[in-house]
C-alpha cells in the first residue's frame, strides 16, 4: 500500500528522549556503584539508545495512525473516509482531531441540509396536490353533470363549460408558474440584460392593472413627479413580472378606495430602490418570513377567492436574485405593506 504520511517527529523525539534519559540515568547509576563512572560509554549508550528509540516510536506511531486512525474514518458512518485519500495523513494527533471534528461538523451540516429539503419537499408536495385539486375537481364536476343530462340545456351548457374553462385556464397558469420558478432555481432561464427607461415600465403595468384596481377603487400613482428618464439595467420583461405580480398582490390584498404607490429612489453605487406601497390588509410579523414560499398564502380562504398560484412573489425573489439584487419587505398589519428591491442603474 502506498502512503504518503506528512510526518512530525515531535512525539517520537520527546519520547525517546524521555526513555533515554531514564535509561541512561538508571546505567549512570550502575556504573557509579560498581564499576566507576565511564562519560563515553555512557555517551555512546545515550545516542544508540535515543536513535532506537526515536526510530521505533516513530514507526510504531505511523503504523497506529494507518492503522487506527483509518479504521476510524471506515467505521464511523458519518464520515467519508474517501475524503482522506485526497490528504497525506499526519502523525500529528491533534490535526487529525481537528480533521475528524471538521468532518464530522461538515457532515452533521449535511444532513441537517437534507432534513429541511425533506421537509420542504413533503410540504411542497401537500401544497401542489392541493392547489391543482381544487381546478381538476372543478372541471370534474362541471364535466361530468354536462354529461349527466345538463348537455341538452343551451345556456347551462354554455355557462358550465365556460367555467369549466376557466379550470384548465387555472391549471394551465399554476403549471406555467412552476415551469418558470423551475427554471429560474436551477438557472435555465437566460435574462436578456439591456437599458431601458424603468418609469415607461410601470406606467405600462398601470395601464395594464387599471381595470383590476378599479374594481376595487384602488388608484395606482406615483409619489412624485419624475422628469426625466431612470434608465437601468436589467431584463425588462422580467421586471414587469415583477412590477405586475407585486401591484398585483397589493391590488388583491388592498382596502377599497385604497391606493398603490410606487417610487423610485436612488441609491448608492449606481442603484436604484424601486418600492410598491399599499395601505390595505398588512402581514403579521409571523407571517413575512414564509413570504416567499411557493404557495404560502397569507389568508388561507381570502386568498382562494381571489385565485392566483400562489406562487407569485416566489418567481418576484428568484427573478430579482437572479439578477443578483435584493429585495426587502416592510409591513404593519391593518395598515398596509411596502415591497422594494433594488435594481443596476446606468450611469
Amino acid at each position: 500500500m502506498s502512503r504518503l504520511f506528512r510526518k512530525t517527529y515531535k512525539f517520537a523525539a520527546f519520547t525517546a528522549g524521555y526513555i533515554t534519559l531514564i535509561i541512561t540515568l538508571v546505567m549512570s547509576g550502575g556504573f557509579y556503584f560498581f564499576e566507576g563512572t565511564n562519560y563515553w560509554i555512557i555517551f555512546g549508550f545515550a545516542l544508540i539508545c535515543y536513535s532506537f528509540s526515536f526510530f521505533i516510536i516513530q514507526n510504531r506511531v505511523e503504523k497506529f495512525i494507518y492503522k487506527k486512525i483509518k479504521k476510524i474514518y471506515d467505521d464511523v458512518s458519518l464520515l467519508d473516509a474517501s475524503t482522506l485519500n485526497r490528504q497525506p495523513i499526519t502523525t500529528n494527533m491533534e490535526t487529525l482531531a481537528k480533521e475528524i471534528e471538521r468532518f464530522a461538523q461538515n457532515k452533521k451540516l449535511e444532513i441537517e441540509a437534507f432534513k429541511i429539503r425533506e421537509t420542504y419537499r413533503k410540504e411542497f408536495i401537500g401544497n401542489i396536490s392541493h392547489e391543482l385539486k381544487t381546478p381538476l375537481f372543478t372541471v370534474q364536476g362541471y364535466i361530468l353533470t354536462l354529461l349527466d343530462g345538463a348537455l341538452k340545456d343551451k345556456s347551462v351548457r354554455e355557462n358550465y363549460l365556460q367555467r369549466a374553462n376557466k379550470g384548465v385556464e387555472r391549471l394551465i397558469y399554476i403549471i406555467k408558474d412552476l415551469d418558470m420558478i423551475t427554471k429560474l432555481e436551477v438557472g435555465d432561464l437566460d435574462l436578456n440584460k439591456k437599458e431601458f427607461n424603468i418609469i415607461d415600465l410601470i406606467k405600462n403595468v398601470f395601464e395594464l392593472l387599471e381595470m383590476k384596481a378599479s374594481k376595487k377603487s384602488i388608484t395606482l400613482i406615483f409619489d412624485k413627479e419624475y422628469k426625466g428618464d431612470i434608465l437601468v439595467n436589467a431584463d425588462r420583461e422580467r421586471i414587469q413580472q415583477v412590477l405586475t405580480n407585486l401591484i398585483v398582490n397589493s391590488i388583491k390584498y388592498g382596502k377599497i378606495d385604497g391606493t398603490t404607490e410606487v417610487s423610485i429612489e436612488n441609491l448608492l453605487k449606481n442603484k436604484v430602490l424601486i418600492r410598491v406601497t399599499d395601505n390595505g390588509e398588512g402581514i403579521k410579523k409571523d407571517n413575512i418570513p414564509r413570504l416567499f414560499e411557493r404557495f404560502y398564502k397569507v389568508d388561507k380562504s381570502g386568498s382562494r377567492k381571489e385565485g392566483g398560484s400562489g406562487l407569485g412573489l416566489s418567481i418576484v425573489k428568484h427573478i430579482i436574485e437572479a439578477h443578483n439584487e435584493k429585495i426587502y419587505i416592510e409591513s404593519q398589519f391593518r395598515i398596509g405593506s411596502e415591497f422594494s428591491f433594488t435594481l443596476e442603474k446606468v450611469k
